[in-house]
């Protein structure tokens, strides 16, 4: 390595930096050099850290936590749809035909991939050289939550412009990596979601190749798309029985098959037990927040232990540990809520900002039939509260140093 830096150093660098021939692209040989090296310059005013770990290593770092539930997802966008086709069944083992659903799985999220990285990171080093300034690392783990939060047979058009809005509008407008007040991957699947609400909402979440038996694609709906429909009847209505069925023990959305992630849904968010290694990577690191965590379930169990005391409908009748398994709770808790930019600050507040993150989510999935799932948008209404609530947790703080210091006076 010590060659290789000497090497860059003496013969590449000199082109890209003033005088230099390349110069105008400094910008793009900053960013790969100091994603390769630790950067070798110090800050010159303000508070000094002194630290091995910077901002590229951090995001390759959660990166690392979501490879769980990319290789998940991949593999299991490859079973539901040899599922549908009947090419195998529920009770055949897991690991039959594995290279064939992976692979399935793969051609649909590589290039989902590939036009969230591209998108984003062109737009990012567009506003670097506009800007002057060193490449975000920012986007390096937004393009990959992106394409964990869609279904898999979102066009590859709306995935380019949902990235660009969230880029452009979500942060750059705020000035980049850091500033911006909400999570930039769920500002890309709000405005899909209110711009193309049939291609999010899971109803159709996986077409079909060319050839195959079914005319349009294999339609099947998520287990809140089941549970959405209940929300009009009452318990015991005319879908009791079947709701009951499908999360029995040995239905499509048994307990067991939602912890695991054997289950319709957009691509990473299946799987509650690829969720939690992720969650314990960014526990054992250092990056992510346990009190977010922690409150994040305590509020969806508390909101969901509520509806199941108290039921409305089916969906309120669902036990509170399925609610939590369903959708993308776990993936919100572990990788949205958790975002060190536009969560809460203060310890306190991380308490607060996490509970009612939680609390919402199971409120909205249950009360509005037009949101089966209310992770998104709690998470981004949360986004916005955060810094209220570090101001009231730090004006409280002031008030009873106050108060001690007038007693000790």
């Amino acid at each position: 390595m010590k060659a290789l830096r000497k090497l860059i150093d003496n013969n590449i660098r000199p082109h890209f930096e003033e005088g230099g021939k390349l110069k105008r692209f400094w910008v793009v040989f900053d960013s790969l050099d100091t994603f390769a090296f630790v950067p070798g310059h110090t800050t010159h005013s303000g508070a000094h850290i002194r630290d091995g770990i910077d901002m590229k290593r951090t995001m390759m770092m959660v990166i690392i936590a979501l490879i769980p539930c990319l290789l998940f997802g991949t593999w299991n966008i490859g079973h539901q749809y040899l599922l549908g086709m009947g090419a195998v069944s529920s009770g055949d083992p897991l690991m039959s035909m594995f290279w064939e659903k992976f692979g399935w799985g793969a051609t649909r999220i590589l290039p989902l991939l590939v036009v969230s990285y591209g998108v984003g990171l062109g737009i990012e080093f567009l506003f670097a050289g506009l800007r002057k300034h060193s490449i975000n690392e920012g986007f390096l783990v937004s393009g990959m939550l992106i394409p964990l939060i869609v279904p898999a047979d979102i066009s590859l058009w709306m995935v380019g412009l949902a990235t660009a809005f969230a880029v452009v509008i979500g942060k750059e407008v705020f000035g980049g990596t850091g500033m911006n007040i909400v999570n930039v991957a769920l500002t890309a699947r709000a405005f899909l979601f209110f711009a193309y609400p049939t291609k999010i909402s899971g109803n159709v979440w996986l077409m079909a190749n060319e050839g195959d038996t079914f005319a349009d694609g294999y339609t099947g709906a998520t287990a809140m798309g089941e549970l959405a429909n209940t929300i009009g009847q009452p318990v015991g209505g005319n879908g009791t029985a079947s709701i009951r069925a499908m999360f029995s023990d040995s239905g499509a959305y048994s307990l067991w098959n939602q912890f695991v992630g054997l289950e319709p849904g957009s691509i990473g968010e299946t799987s509650a037990l690829a969720c939690l290694i992720g969650a314990a990577i960014l526990l054992f690191v250092g990056i992510a927040s346990w009190r977010v965590m922690a409150s994040f379930f305590v509020g969806g169990f508390v909101m969901a232990f509520i509806f199941n005391s108290f039921p409305a409908n089916d969906f309120m009748a669902i036990p509170p540990i399925h609610q939590l398994m369903m959708g993308g709770f776990f993936f919100g808790m572990v990788f949205m809520a958790t975002d060190p930019v536009t969560a809460a600050q203060t310890n306190t507040g991380k308490f607060i900002y996490g509970f009612f993150a939680g609390f919402f989510s199971i409120m909205i999935r249950v009360f509005n039939p037009a949101y089966p799932e209310g992770v998104m948008m709690a998470i981004l209404f949360m986004n916005v509260m955060a810094p209220m609530i570090d101001h009231y947790v730090i004006q409280a703080n002031i008030k009873k140093r106050l108060k001690r210091a007038a007693v000790a006076a």
